[in-house]
């Protein structure tokens, strides 16, 4: 060795020199990478940005594929993470003792997992529902300054070998360092969520309480109390003092249908009778809870939040219930909110609720001056007329222009001028004045009327006006028109030309006839009041036309309904006959009508009809002050039950077997079935006519007509697979054949379940 040569230094030496020179720039960069972690916390002013530059962080620093932060929800104890690596991109609940991240939290200890499967505590669904494959965990929990862990940081799928100690101590420093600003950007969120809740609580109770009708309140209170509580649906119920029982017209989710219920019974019915809140976290595991709703509508009820309505003055007037919040059970501040929000608008409920009353009041005088066949005119303190019922307008031949607001003295002058003597003295004497049989000119017309002039008081006595009421009494031929659109014209002339003893009561064979139209409250749904009436008088004016053709007798409407009878009060021979030929006649005048309903864009009306010939009471029926001349008897009762049977098989005209048995003529028909109607013991046979059809309409009928004439003879001897057999070739010839589709369902039935020896054939009908 030479002198000048440096000293060689021992291979011990240089490796842990090279490794004190590795720890420090190590320790070197993990305090520049917290530095960082700091400096760009802090340029950050919202949650999800912080969360996302911390992830990106670890995710990068730990050479890892995939990281998640996730933050504790003291409200719902749920993990949440709103940033993901990767292809997740969106908010990830889990409860805050599930999975790895749940077991971290709880246990408040960091893990290193290097095989996920193998490990019990990992939860695959998440791999499942994104297609990822976890390897390998790194997961530590985020503490605050004061040692609470308030959420998780991990990183997954190291990309080269496994994480190690270092790496979770790295994980563990970036993300203590990064807490005071998630702690912060969590607190500044919440109070930015606080101050719109508040802004929007404002606003929702603003909007709500301007709304004075009650349906669209309930309607937006209902709306709003489901979106401020993020519920799946709400229902307000008001109490009916009157029965007892809280009601809601509308329901968040449901159809619009009026709800009533006993307001002391179910968690409604405690709340409002307690004045308590109530707050379910499980409907089913509670006693007080009554499924039978959520069977009727196929609702499934998690979370119940029902809170009481109580008024100004301390009285619960209601309550509010909120079902299934999203997320979880609902808190305490659910309550507290929903609480403020139902004192706020309880004034606008009594408010709504009072104008409603008020309103159907109105309403319902209103309907009931209109209703009268009498003219009904008011007058102010003035002598001016005020309101004219439209009967009145009809009597007096004006219109409401030509009769409101003028003085009573111009409007009845010259020869009506004995009104104004009228009202003068009920002014004067403040008591009621009569005139019958009086004469009153209307145009060029003379009438006779019978009129009543009272005065018109406040509560307090006080003088408001006077009120006149006209009845037009002028003719006979006035009455017999009248008379005629009420009842049939044949009873009318009998009536006027005997009076009612005329037409007394007795025992008669008639054929009764029922008509009624299919899916009639779904036509009045779609047209409404004004065009429901319109269909009606068109409809009634062809059915009718039908019937007095054949010279029956039309009994009454019942609705939508016609109930006609043959053999009253004019027999005839063929009665039965001309019962199917009406009833025939109704099918192709409707469906002639049809045709051009349906050119027009209109919907199409179906009927079904019900024959049956039996004795039956005819006469004047009521009280001596109110009669009216009708037919009743068990005759009457199966002609109705077999109108509403042609909806069960399918047809249009059910005639009974004594109504066959009475036929003269020959029809296109058949025997149906044998039947005990409700009510009922002794089984009747009824036989569908089917004159009506074409070839269009039931193709190969005559072939269809004898298939089935041998499946009901193989059905009644309990040759089921034979019988069915026929019934499928009635179908191959006409496959719209629901009579011979439901044999068909009932030879399966009895195939499965044999009848045995002692079964006749007959079936009995449960509805109506």
């Amino acid at each position: 060795m030479n002198a000048i040569d440096p000293p060689v230094e021992p291979a011990g030496t240089k490796k842990k020199t090279a490794e004190r020179d590795q720890e420090s720039r190590r320790r070197l960069r993990h305090l520049e990478l917290l530095l960082e972690v700091t400096r760009r916390m802090a340029s950050y002013g919202t949650l999800d940005q912080v969360l996302q530059a911390l992830v990106e962080m670890t995710t990068t620093e730990l050479n890892a594929e995939r990281g998640s932060l996730f933050l504790n929800d003291p409200d719902t104890n749920e993990l949440y993470s709103r940033v993901a690596q990767g292809n997740i991109q969106r908010e990830i609940r889990i409860l805050n003792t599930s999975g790895v991240a749940g077991y971290v939290y709880t246990a408040g200890e960091a893990l290193i997992i290097a095989d996920a499967y193998a490990d019990d505590r990992f939860n695959r669904s998440i791999d499942e529902q994104t297609g990822f494959t976890t390897r390998n965990i790194l997961c530590v929990p985020i503490r605050t300054v004061k040692g609470e862990v308030i959420g998780v940081a991990q990183t997954l799928n190291k990309r080269s070998g496994k994480f190690t100690r270092q790496d979770l101590s790295l994980l563990e420093a970036m993300t203590s360092q990064g807490t005071l600003a998630l702690q912060s950007a969590q607190f500044i969120e919440r109070m930015q969520a606080i101050r719109r809740q508040e802004m929007e609580f404002i606003d929702v109770v603003s909007e709500v309480t301007a709304d004075i009708k009650l349906g669209s309140l309930l309607q937006k209170v209902m709306g709003e109390a489901t979106r401020l509580l993020n519920a799946e649906r709400s229902t307000l119920f008001l109490n009916e003092e009157k029965t007892n029982e809280l009601w809601s017209e509308v329901g968040q989710g449901l159809e619009s249908v009026q709800i009533r219920l006993p307001n002391h019974l179910g968690i409604a019915g405690a709340v409002f009778t307690s004045g308590k809140a109530i707050n379910i976290p499980y409907a089913y595991a509670d006693l007080r809870f009554n499924p039978a709703f959520d069977k009727k509508t196929g609702y499934f009820t998690r979370s119940i939040l029902c809170v009481p309505i109580v008024n100004k003055h301390g009285k619960v007037i209601g309550v509010t219930q909120v079902l299934n919040k999203r997320g979880g059970p609902f808190t305490g501040e659910d309550e507290s909110r929903l609480r403020a929000f139902t004192a706020q608008i309880s004034i606008a409920l009594e408010n709504a609720k009072l104008f409603a009353d008020v309103q159907n009041m109105k309403n319902y005088n209103e309907a009931m001056l209109e209703s009268m066949s009498n003219a009904v005119i008011t007058l102010d303190e003035s002598e001016k007329i005020a309101t004219c019922n439209a009967a009145g307008l009809r009597i007096l031949r004006v219109t409401p222009q030509q009769i409101l607001h003028q003085p009573a003295t111009e409007f009845f002058a010259g020869s009506n001028a004995w009104v104004q003597e009228k009202l003068k003295r009920v002014g004067e004497t403040q008591t009621t004045e009569l005139a019958m049989e009086a004469e009153l000119i209307v145009g060029e017309e003379k009438l006779s009327v019978n009129l009543t002039a009272l005065p018109l008081l406040s509560a307090e006595k006080k003088r408001l006006g006077s009120m006149l009421m006209l009845e037009d009494i002028s003719s006979e031929k006035r009455m017999r028109s009248t008379m005629s659109r009420l009842m049939d014209p044949g009873i009318a002339d009998q009536m006027l030309a005997g009076g009612v003893d005329a037409l007394g009561g007795k025992n008669v064979v008639a054929t009764v006839l029922f008509s009624d139209i299919r899916g009639f409250t779904t036509i009045t749904e779609q047209l409404g009041a004004q065009g429901t009436v319109t269909l009606l008088n068109e409809y009634f004016t062809l059915m009718v036309d039908c019937i007095q053709r054949e010279e029956g007798m039309l009994d009454k409407f019942i609705g939508d309904a016609i109930m006609a009878a043959f053999g009253i009060p004019v027999g005839h021979d063929d009665d039965a006959d001309r019962s199917v030929r009406t009833s025939i006649a109704m099918i192709r005048e409707l469906w002639n009508w049809n045709k051009q309903r349906v050119n027009e864009g209109k919907l199409p009306v179906d009927i079904g009809i019900g024959l049956n010939t039996d004795n039956v009471v005819s006469g004047t029926i009521g009280s001596k002050k109110r009669m009216d001349y009708t037919i009743i008897g068990d005759g009457v009762n199966l002609a109705a039950r077999l109108e509403s049977a042609c909806k069960q098989y399918g047809s249009h005209i059910l005639i009974s077997e004594f109504t066959y048995k009475a036929l003269k003529a020959t029809y296109y028909s058949r025997e149906l079935d044998l039947v005990v109607v409700k009510g009922k013991t002794k089984p009747v046979a009824i036989h569908e006519i089917l004159d009506y059809h074409t070839e269009e309409s039931y193709p190969n009928m005559t072939d269809a007509l004898r298939h089935f004439k041998a499946g009901l003879q193989k059905y009644r001897q309990q040759k089921w697979s034979d019988a069915k057999g026929e019934f499928n070739d009635v179908l191959a010839l006409n496959d719209h054949d629901k009579a011979a589709k439901m044999y068909i369902e009932r030879c399966d039935h009895f195939i499965a379940n044999p009848p045995g020896a002692e079964w006749d054939g007959v079936w009995v009908m449960e509805s109506k």
